[in-house]
């Protein structure tokens, strides 16, 4: 699989649970960092597999994770400690009232986002997505946040929200992860007209674990094998600007050192 150009800051994985997203992030990013590039690597998935797939340190990588309960803890923090002494007793006691909403943990959730987002700017970013469905919620947020920041900034001068970075081809890559199975490539292509409405256009288009690429031999894997052929046709003709197809690994891929074999 070849990686996005020298020039790419920000690289997402992105597609439903279960696919591979966050291996084949780690295998971009422990690639990455090999090749000498200072590298985030940070995950929005609750589930936290990330630690699983790599869990060693690898020289110029950074390894994070946007904790929503973290999130939020430090948004309310920063909230009351920005309004101690500008309120009044009956003020800051409502404050603290309405900082229990659960409202503010998508708040506080899509800062830190926002935040991942905004470091590819000094280095390269690779940011393992959630499933579909939070990564579409944070991504909504997005859109409202940068219609509220061009609708009062207008004519105050040049803004860059997340959601524009997110439409930046040149800054960021988003690559979509599915099995070569007709349930996952449908609701790949569900997600990828999801982000084609909100203006991001996929860079390429990840099939993983294909029993094709991996040309077994046992006559029933290769009959299983006969039948992605349909599934990869439609990704490579229909659906993907750019494709690449990961062969189907015997063994786990966890580590630095077993991470390599799907980017060779």
């Amino acid at each position: 699989m070849n990686l996005p150009p020298q020039d790419t800051v920000s690289s997402w994985s992105w597609g439903k649970g279960g696919v591979g997203k966050t291996t084949v992030a780690a295998a971009i990013a422990v690639a990455l960092a090999k090749r000498g590039a200072p590298v985030n690597l940070t995950t929005t998935d609750p589930a936290q597999h990330l630690l699983e797939t790599l869990p060693e340190s690898v020289p110029n990588l950074k390894v994070s994770h946007i904790d929503p309960k973290e999130e939020v803890k430090r948004y309310r923090t920063r909230t009351l400690e920005a309004a101690k002494g500008t309120k009044s007793a009956e003020q800051f006691a409502l404050l603290q009232e309405e900082l229990q909403s659960p409202c503010y943990e998508e708040v506080a959730v899509f800062q830190a986002f926002s935040r991942a987002v905004m470091s590819g700017r000094s280095g390269f970013t690779v940011i393992d997505t959630a499933p579909t469905g939070h990564t579409l919620l944070l991504l909504h947020t997005a859109g409202n946040y940068h219609r509220q920041m061009t609708e009062f900034s207008s004519g105050v001068g040049r803004i860059h929200t997340p959601l524009m970075m997110l439409q930046d081809s040149a800054y960021t890559k988003i690559l979509i992860v599915a099995l070569p199975e007709t349930t996952p490539v449908l609701e790949a292509s569900a997600l990828q007209d999801d982000l084609r409405r909100a203006g991001i256009e996929p860079y390429a288009w990840v099939i993983n674990a294909s029993l094709t690429a991996a040309r077994p031999r046992d006559p029933l894997l290769r009959r299983r094998a006969a039948a992605e052929l349909p599934q990869i046709a439609k990704v490579k003709g229909e659906l993907a600007r750019r494709a690449a197809i990961v062969a189907f690994q015997a063994e786990e891929l966890v580590g630095a050192a077993r991470l390599p074999a799907l980017t060779s």
